[in-house]
């Protein structure tokens, strides 16, 4: 959780070990991963594309099949999937999909949860423990339609799982209390299972069913020191997972990311069951990262993104990577391709283009040369290892800067949110900044695109939705509305409503009324 980082709970000794399950990294220089086995995952700019077509309610694209995990020419679509809505963070597997409109134009609240009081919880980060209340940085709300009904579905820092009725703010299932803070995205099963996934605070990566009447049970527990991992830093489980074709991907604070394999069925009453199977775990850090970073702070907090055949995060000591999951299916491990350093703590999700190409925003805490060389804002190129970085841009005034909110791509430019208040367009091919403002304060919450709308909270409490019609100038304000608490959490925006937490306690449905 990016408030302060916990303090480890088990000294390392040892790391030989560790290593020895990734053998087949390819291994570089502190800057990039030398030789000749990178994967592009650019897309044909020569492939052509039907006429869109509206599926689902959503506006999507068809083409051919892709012989693939993730059609890259699907970043920014809504993914075709059994389930209809909302149901990761960044609504698709580039994380770069934001959701439906329209966006109100006169908006006001129109119910919030819970009806009174706050969803709060005392929990103990490093050495201080105190109340924690509403959701935070990430937050992100699912949004989706089952049985006649839309349902948010959200985690809690009141320990909790929530699924909501949409239209009224009542719940629909019991909340489902977990151990500790329940932060960090909800991922719904694109597939119409009725399942939900989610991490929390007590070290768990739970698997849930819905479909048990008034009650969520629990099917499947991934514990962080499951499996006698080497876990580096930290326990929790930030990341909102992506589901697809049966197979879950997922990296934890305990710096390992996983692959598995879920066996999704019915039984004979018709309940949902599964019988995971973890068929690929790695650390998600090397050992050129382990002699360089003193502190050995590697958690992945960031969710997992995936275009083509490769898998991309990166963590807290600023290690980007891209792994080759195209054998998976036959029993082949992961292998890792890509591996770029920023330098320091690098917690916001990629983003993917159409080119396949990775935005990323890194923190401004190390203060190291690399970082400062680097900066916080970059684009990447991975079929070019020897020398990806196209262009960045620095954000280092003060002790603590740069970015923790995940980008946003738009018409041409995408979107940067800075700690310091700063929100910046810059164009996506050359990096140049076509405008730029300072909200006056924090700035976690990941920029949101939705019919020619910008969507931007800050840590006084103010939604502010802006007019980027034309995206290359300074866009006027087309209106703010006042929440309770600082807005770190990240709105989702389905069919005329928006739905975000707030530090100040509650998870809000807007809309015009």
């Amino acid at each position: 959780m990016k408030h302060a980082k916990p303090v480890p709970k088990t000294p390392w000794r040892v790391f030989a070990l560790a290593v020895a399950a990734v053998a087949v990294i390819v291994l570089g220089l502190v800057v990039v991963t030398r030789g000749s086995d990178s994967k592009s995952n650019k897309a044909d700019s020569a492939s052509s594309e039907s006429p869109d077509t509206t599926a689902k309610g959503t506006t999507t694209t068809t083409r051919p099949p892709y012989n693939g995990w993730v059609d890259p020419l699907s970043s920014q679509e809504a993914p075709n999937t059994k389930t209809v809505g909302y149901l990761t963070f960044r609504g698709n597997p580039t994380r770069s999909w934001y959701g439906v409109g329209p966006i109100p134009s006169n908006p006001h609240v129109i119910w919030s949860y819970p009806k009174s009081g706050g969803m709060c919880g005392v929990s103990t980060d490093g050495a201080t423990t105190s109340t924690w209340c509403g959701d935070g940085w990430t937050g992100n709300p699912n949004v989706y339609e089952r049985d006649g009904k839309t349902i948010v579905s959200f985690g809690g820092y009141d320990y909790s799982l929530h699924w909501v009725d949409a239209a009224t703010g009542d719940n629909i299932i019991e909340p489902f209390k977990t151990g500790d803070l329940a932060k960090g995205s909800m991922t719904t099963d694109p597939d119409g299972f009725p399942l939900s996934y989610k991490g929390s605070r007590d070290n768990n990566f739970y698997i849930v069913a819905t479909d048990r009447g008034p009650k969520a049970e629990v099917l499947w527990k991934l514990n962080a020191k499951d499996f006698g991992v080497q876990q580096v830093w930290n326990d929790d489980w930030d990341g909102s997972a992506l589901i697809i074709d049966d197979y879950m991907f997922e990296g934890g604070e305990n710096s390992n990311f996983y692959i598995v394999k879920l066996n999704r069925h019915y039984d004979a009453a018709g309940k949902v069951q599964i019988d995971p199977q973890v068929v690929f775990r790695s650390p998600g850090w090397d050992q050129e990262l382990w002699s360089l970073i003193s502190d050995h702070q590697f958690s992945i907090e960031n969710s997992v993104a995936i275009s083509g055949n490769t898998l991309y995060f990166a963590n807290s000591a600023g290690l980007v990577q891209g792994w080759d999951i195209s054998g998976i299916k036959q029993n082949q491990p992961a292998t890792r391709v890509f591996r770029f350093w920023t330098g320091d703590d690098t917690d916001a999700t990629i983003t993917i283009d159409k080119q396949g190409m990775l935005y990323v925003g890194s923190e401004w805490e190390r203060h190291n040369d690399r970082s400062k060389q680097v900066g916080q804002m970059m684009k990447l190129d991975p079929s070019k290892p020897d020398n990806p970085l196209v262009w960045s841009l620095k954000d280092q005034v003060g002790g603590k800067a740069g970015v923790w909110a995940t980008p946003a791509l738009g018409d041409g430019v995408v979107y940067f949110a800075t700690n310091g208040g700063r929100v910046i367009a810059a164009d996506m091919a050359t990096g140049a900044v076509v405008w730029e403002k300072s909200l006056g304060s924090q700035t976690w919450q990941s920029p949101v695109v939705v019919d020619k709308t910008l969507i931007e909270g800050d840590c006084q409490g103010n939604l502010n939705a802006y007019d980027v019609s034309n995206p290359r100038v300074d866009p006027p304000l087309k209106w703010t509305l006042k929440l309770s608490g600082c807005i770190e959490a990240t709105p989702a925006v389905y069919k005329g409503r928006i739905y975000v937490a707030a530090r100040g306690g509650q998870l809000y449905a807007i809309g015009d009324q």
